[in-house]
């Protein structure tokens, strides 16, 4: 398996350097022959190459087995004609990864005194209210006069079809349980199709339990009773929002792990952000860079019939929860360790 690196901004180079070293180490204990190829994206390119995205890149992933992108400064990246393109959007769009895989579980360990949680969002990818990704053309705003702007929201029945499905599946390997979260009491053409193209491909999988929740009741919900929900799936924002959310009840956006998915290509990507406040300063947590790589084993395992991938990505996962519950971690997650030492724990405990 070929992956392609990409450290990213921030804290990045930090996290995502534990993820290979934890790559590197399972790669030989299951003889998985992983080939990891680096390169730049980001700052780092725009500095060297004047553009965030340099000629070759896509072409480059393309022929690879996966992506590992690192956390991105998305926000410093407004103008594309000055090469600052959204390295994120750029490889969603590019590579059409409409499934964004997100879960979120309590850690034994952990220090947070919240209420036992163990689920999974998974968030449409590809279109919605994501000016970025809705237009040929460009951008879905508009500043209409010096003080309105009219955003506009793309949905798809297709797209609609295709999350949907991808949740349905992944509650099957699951408690057989997905709730569609939506907002059809006021977007009621958009989200009235996006319920009913979740309830189409239901009638595939007779054995899950489907229920549907308003986004602003859900963000209640979630909060109060967590253990009700195994498989949640929305849209982009809605998604995008309420995975922040679980993250966090779930102890630490620092355990964010993510993938993003499409019938060919896949992405592994943290789900926070670049953190440039705490960059360099050994703080970071490693640990939702590492089991957004073990999720990306897992679905070239699936895809390739490979066993040992799904192993692999199994003794990963492992790890991470026997490290956080030894206090072998950062701090966020009640330990006493730097970035790069809660690295070198994870390495010991996956040789034992």
């Amino acid at each position: 398996m070929k992956i392609i690196v990409l450290p990213g901004d921030g804290i990045g180079a930090e996290t995502v350097a534990v993820a290979v070293d934890a790559l590197e180490h399972v790669s030989k204990q299951f003889k998985l022959g992983l080939k990891l190829e680096h390169d730049i994206a980001g700052h780092d390119s725009l500095k060297k190459y004047g553009t965030t995205i340099h000629e070759g890149l896509m072409d480059s992933v393309k022929k690879a087995d996966g992506l590992i992108l690192g956390p991105m400064a998305t926000y410093d990246f407004k103008d594309e004609a000055k090469g600052e393109i959204n390295p994120s959007k750029f490889f969603r769009k590019g590579l059409d990864l409409f499934a964004n895989i997100r879960p979120a579980k309590t850690y034994a360990g952990s220090g947070t005194t919240y209420k036992p949680l163990d689920l999974v969002v998974v968030r449409e990818n590809t279109e919605g209210f994501y000016a970025d990704r809705n237009i040929e053309s460009g951008g879905s705003e508009m500043l209409i006069t010096p003080d309105v702007v009219v955003s506009l929201r793309r949905i798809t029945r297709q797209c609609c079809e295709r999350i949907a499905r991808s949740a349905f599946e992944l509650a099957m390997t699951r408690k057989k349980h997905v709730t569609i979260v939506h907002k059809a009491n006021v977007l009621r053409i958009g989200d009235g199709m996006f319920i009913d193209a979740c309830h189409a491909v239901a009638k595939d999988f007779p054995t899950v339990h489907v229920d549907d929740v308003i986004v602003d009741a859900m963000m209640a919900h979630v909060v109060r009773a967590p253990e009700r929900y195994d498989v949640i799936v929305t849209t982009n924002m809605f998604g995008d929002i309420l995975s922040d959310l679980t993250a966090e009840l779930a102890g630490s956006l620092g355990m964010a792990a993510s993938i993003n998915a499409g019938t060919q290509y896949a992405m592994a990507q943290a789900a926070h952000g670049s953190a440039p406040d705490i960059a360099g300063q050994n703080i970071a947590n490693p640990f939702s860079q590492v089991c957004s790589a073990a999720m990306l084993l897992t679905w070239y395992g699936q895809r390739e019939g490979r066993p040992e991938f799904v192993q692999a990505s199994q003794a990963l996962e492992q790890a991470v929860t026997q490290a956080i519950a030894a206090k072998e971690s950062t701090r966020d997650m009640g330990g006493k360790l730097g970035t790069k030492e809660t690295g070198q724990a994870l390495l010991k405990r996956l040789a034992a």
